[in-house]
């Protein structure tokens, strides 16, 4: 299978098996565009020259390449990663927010204790198998309302597996940032993510303070210490609906204000969610994507997370397959210890997985999640970006769609469209043909 398109008038074919990123010209493009490669009828004389090209691409095993058997038993692959939802409340109320203010739709807002912490991490020392690098995301609500159960993690975890190498990961909304967290932040911390969705009045229309206010005020100057004084990894990651289908001018404004490492996800709401994405708005979205590109083939300052994509090193076909691993070698764990899929599937009791007290697991509804990647739903199967994606958001689906076999389409579409943005811009940077 090849994709091929054209983007800033540059011409572009992926090889869908291999991952074989060829530039081409006019002629080439039309050949593949047009079908004439295996029918080659009425050809200019551009076109029968650029076809022999092609040819011997495929000869080479860089175009229409066959697909690579594999046979991984997904389900027994060992736990790497675990996100950690330490508080299940939180000091904004954000209006699209899947967890429900922080609670996850419960109505009790809980802490997570630093024995179910410790308990969390046996749990993952004892179905790590032999990997040495491990994850832990700190993760809510709003993970700084329970700072000492994130220090007391950090600790124990490296003093029960000195042998491991822990990354640690927390997701903030900013508001509890002193500089005392942002010292501890900096010095434990692998990644911080700091949630900021964009230009103030985008921000503070869904981004909201308890009781009431928008939060830009508060936390943009907290956000520029952090990253003023950090070393590590950072994102500043925001969200867009309805409301800002103009996303592009908050990127740009994230830019501007010197954040340099920058996330902004669709929304993913269930219909009829007056800020809920429709596919009618897929070619404005589009749009914004190209814009975005546009501008950082121009300006290089700044990365955006979803133009993120490795085309030497890229990882083997049974990873590709499966995308992020929830349910599978990742899981979520509450604050009273329950472990889920992901953290997006907490509060459905039905996805509920076993518990860091007990030890317990629920095998089934693993090899559920092992099931459902690219291979396993129907819509991927003949899809050109599976291998770049895995087959999707299996939680992002069941919002959606109901079922977690179901491609959101919506979100199909502008995964695409990110991609070729994406692969555009690697073109640019390494001169492939």
């Amino acid at each position: 299978m090849v994709h091929s398109y054209a983007l800033f008038g540059r011409y572009i074919a992926i090889d869908v098996h291999s991952g074989a990123v060829h530039e081409l010209d006019r002629a080439a493009f039309d050949v593949l565009q047009k079908g004439l490669l295996f029918e080659p009828l009425n050809l200019t004389p551009e076109q029968a020259e650029a076809r022999e090209e092609l040819l011997a691409l495929k000869e080479d095993g860089l175009l229409f390449t066959e697909p690579e058997a594999v046979t991984v038993n997904y389900a027994d692959l060992p736990l790497k990663a675990l996100c950690l939802h330490v508080s299940h409340d939180c000091n904004l109320r954000c209006a699209y927010c899947f967890a429900k203010t922080g609670d996850f739709g419960t109505g009790r807002r809980l802490t997570m204790p630093p024995e179910v912490a410790e308990r969390a991490i046996d749990y993952l020392l004892a179905r790590c198998g032999g990997r040495r690098n491990l994850e832990i995301d700190f993760f809510g609500g709003e993970p700084l309302m329970a700072l000492d159960t994130v220090k007391h993690t950090v600790t124990y975890a490296r003093r029960a597996a000195p042998d491991k190498n822990f990354r640690f990961t927390l997701t903030t909304n900013g508001v509890l940032l002193d500089d005392g967290v942002t010292e501890y932040l900096n010095r434990e911390m692998s990644n911080v993510v700091l949630s900021l969705d964009g230009r103030r009045q985008v921000n503070d229309a869904a981004r909201r303070l308890v009781p009431d206010g928008g939060s830009y005020d508060e936390i943009l100057p907290k956000y520029r210490h952090v990253i003023a004084t950090r070393t590590g990894d950072y994102y500043v990651r925001g969200t867009y609906t309805k409301r800002n289908t103009d996303f592009a001018e908050d990127i740009a404004h994230l830019a501007s204000l010197g954040f340099r490492n920058i996330s902004l996800e669709p929304a993913v709401l269930p219909p009829g969610h007056p800020l809920a994405l429709t596919e009618e708005d897929v070619p404005a979205l589009c749009r914004q994507y190209e814009l975005l590109c546009e501008r950082m083939a121009e300006d290089g300052s700044f990365a955006f997370f979803h133009f993120n994509v490795d085309l030497a090193q890229g990882p083997c076909v049974y990873k590709r397959l499966r995308g992020c691993g929830a349910g599978v070698e990742y899981a979520a764990v509450t604050p009273e210890g329950d472990v889920y899929p992901c953290h997006q599937f907490v509060g459905r009791e039905e996805y509920r997985m076993g518990s860091v007290l007990d030890g317990s697991f629920d095998k089934d509804i693993s090899s559920w999640f092992s099931d459902i990647g690219a291979e396993g739903r129907e819509d991927c199967r003949t899809c050109w970006a599976r291998f770049y994606c895995g087959g999707g958001c299996a939680a992002s689906n069941l919002t959606v769609n109901g079922d977690i076999a179901l491609c959101d389409r919506l979100g199909c579409a502008l995964e695409k469209k990110r991609l070729e943005c994406a692969i555009y811009l690697k073109t640019l940077k390494s001169g492939i043909y």
